[in-house]
Order: structure tokens, then sequence, then C-alpha cells
């Protein structure tokens, strides 16, 4: 990295938000490619549960005294605090991952930020959920990410689809905007893993996400139920992710209403060191969200190396490519006829599974890491 500005500059990263999953994964990547040599001071403003590198001199967490978990008290703290620190630290750049910048910027320093939810901006899927808290936070959140991707001196985009959707949306920002997705971490390359102890002894299916209005859980089992009545399944079905929803529920309902008690599990979050090997085990793993930004969790997939059905919603063919066999989320006859069209042809399994490694090669965290903090020099 190289600059013509002498002296290391202050990026000040707004990470509040990130209190789980995807938003934690993403941070602790970025910040173990950040370069050696990169002339950037690093201060993090994160929740405690987020593991910054404790290594490095060039990057320092922030503590706050305040209890900023809940998403209005941190708005709050937010717009009253955030203009003090960043001049307090002299901060060049203003780093915000979550999407918001909660804040007017002080003069002199820049804006960066990202964007990532893609359930605000699709309208289809804020219906699925009932009236009530949800539909009140997507519909602000639309406004809230508008209104800092507008004032933002530069965002960065996880997908080229989700470039085009919000170019489409904010007047102004075409040319502010950059293209980074994210990457795989290695581990999920690795065949090093054992295999979880808890995992049936036979074959399964595989679905790794959240359980939400979205993810077509519900689809995924009505398909399943589909293969079990065209051929004899023995293969279990296994959903593995945060179940803490309503929807959870009607999935396990819909599960018992089929008789299929026996033959899904569900099995909640699962540590995610031990995710290579589940999904390395997999006979074929499925990826049937209607909604993405960058869907990690079907990279993770790729870099496993096992046979992939994918979501044919954008953004998962940009993805994916020809390394995955695509299908309607909202339709379980169309994924049980792909199911079947491929879980007893060995030759198409091997194919897929080829394919899959390959593609996922795409996706380094390296790069991607690489690419942000070279975007944000140049705005310091």
């Amino acid at each position: 990295m190289v600059t013509d500005r002498p002296g290391p500059k202050r990026v000040l990263v707004n990470a509040l938000s990130a209190r789980l999953g995807g938003g934690q994964t993403y941070l602790v990547n970025l910040f173990d490619c950040l370069p050696n040599d990169a002339p950037l001071e690093i201060f993090v403003l994160a929740p405690s549960t987020l593991k910054i590198p404790t290594n490095r001199e060039n990057i320092r967490r922030i503590r706050l005294d305040g209890n900023v978990e809940n998403p209005f008290r941190r708005a709050l703290w937010e717009r009253a605090n955030l203009p003090k620190l960043v001049r307090e630290l002299k901060a060049d750049v203003l780093f915000c991952p979550g999407g918001i910048i909660g804040a007017k910027v002080p003069l002199g320093c820049k804006s960066v930020t990202m964007f990532r939810n893609m359930v605000p901006f699709d309208q289809a899927q804020r219906q699925k959920y009932p009236l009530g808290y949800m539909r009140i936070r997507n519909w602000l959140l639309e406004r809230l990410l508008i209104r800092s991707m507008a004032r933002a001196d530069s965002v960065i985009c996880i997908s080229e689809f989700a470039r085009r959707v919000i170019e489409a949306k904010v007047p102004g920002l075409s040319g502010k905007t950059t293209t980074i997705p994210h990457g795989i971490n290695p581990v999920f390359r690795s065949d090093r893993q054992p295999r979880p102890g808890w995992l049936p002894t036979g074959d399964y299916i595989l679905y790794v996400s959240l359980l939400d209005v979205y993810k077509a859980q519900l689809e995924v089992v009505r398909a399943f139920a589909l293969l079990k009545q065209r051929r004899r399944t023995l293969e279990k079905l296994i959903l593995t992710g945060p179940d803490l929803s309503t929807y959870a529920e009607k999935v396990r309902e819909e599960i018992r209403r089929l008789g299929l008690e026996n033959d899904v599990l569900l099995t909640g979050s699962v540590a995610y060191e031990t995710l290579p090997s589940v999904y390395r085990n997999a006979l074929i793993n499925i990826f049937a969200s209607e909604c993405e930004n960058c869907p990690n969790i079907m990279l993770e997939a790729l870099a496993s190396g096992r046979p992939l059905l994918a979501s044919c919603r954008s953004p998962m063919p940009e993805f994916g490519g020809d390394a995955a066999v695509y299908f309607d989320p909202s339709s379980p006859d169309e994924l049980a006829d792909k199911l079947h069209s491929i879980i007893d042809n060995p030759v198409r399994l091997a194919e897929l599974s080829d394919k899959a490694t390959q593609r996922s090669l795409l996706y380094d965290w390296a790069r991607a890491g690489r690419a942000t903090w070279e975007l944000i020099l140049r705005f310091a």
C-alpha cells in the first residue's frame, strides 16, 4: 500500500452493530488481512464479543462505559457521541461496515460504508413478516441505509447484483460504489476436522442457515417429503442454524405434519469450528435463500467441495456460476425434481463436487481484505 500523505492515517471503525454471525465473521477476517506495512491506525468500536487482534499495535479497541446493545440506545449514543469521538481521535476516515452512518461526520473526515442487508430493499420478503417489529424495522432500515449511502464518500457493495439494486435506489450513487465480494475462510477448504459425533451415521442432505421467512426452510422440508415419495430415501435432512424465531416453530410444525420427525434434524446453532466438517460430510448441500447480498453460507458450501443445489434468485448464480444446480426456492416440486435428478447419479455428483471446489477459489479473504483497506486508504 502506498500513499502520498505522510504518517499513518487514522480510521475509526464503527462496528457496534456487529453482534452476530456474518457481521463479526467479516470483521475478524478484515482485521486479520490488514497488511503489516499498511500506513493505518485502526480504532474499533465493537461489541465485547467481537474478537480483534491483540498482537497488532495498529489496531486498538475503543471501550465504552454504557450499554449500547439495544439498537435504539445505540442510535442515540452514536448521534450524540460519534462526531466528538471522530474529532478526539483526529480520524481521517469513519468506516461503518454495518451500513448506517449514525451521525453527521465532521469536516475533514471521509466516510465509507457498506451495503450488506438486502432484505429491507425486497418488498416481497418484507411482506412475509407479520405486522409488528420486523416490518417496522425493515421499513426504517431501508430509509436509514439509503440516507447513509447517499451521504457517504464511498460505498462498498458485496455483489454486482447489490450494486445495481442500490444505484437504482439512491440518486447520485453511481461512481461512488465499489464491488468487493467476501472471501472464504481457509478452514472451509480443509478436510482435517473430524466428523462431529452428533451427525447421523449415514448420508445426509444439509442446509445451513438462520431459520427465517426468506430462507425457505418450509419449502425445503416439503421438497424432502416429495423426494421420499419418489424414491427410497434413507438420507436424513439436516437444518443447521439459529432457530429462535416464530418461523422456526412453523418449520417444526410442518415436520410433524409430514411425519418426518425421524428424518429431519434441526440442530440449532453449532460451533463455527465444526461447520467445515459438517459441510464436507454432506452428500449434498442446499442453499435455498430467496434474498441475499453476498451469500457467505453458499460460498462456504462451495469450498467444502460437495455438490450444491442453490436458489436461482440473484445474486446466487453470480457467485455459483456453473458449479451449482439452481432451483426456484418457492417451489418444493422443483427442488424435489432437482434433488431426484442428481442424488443417485454418482458421475453428476462428482462433477458438481469438482466444480464447487474450483469455483470457491475465486473468493479469498486476503484479496477482499486488501481491496477494502486500499479503498479506505485512498480516502484517508
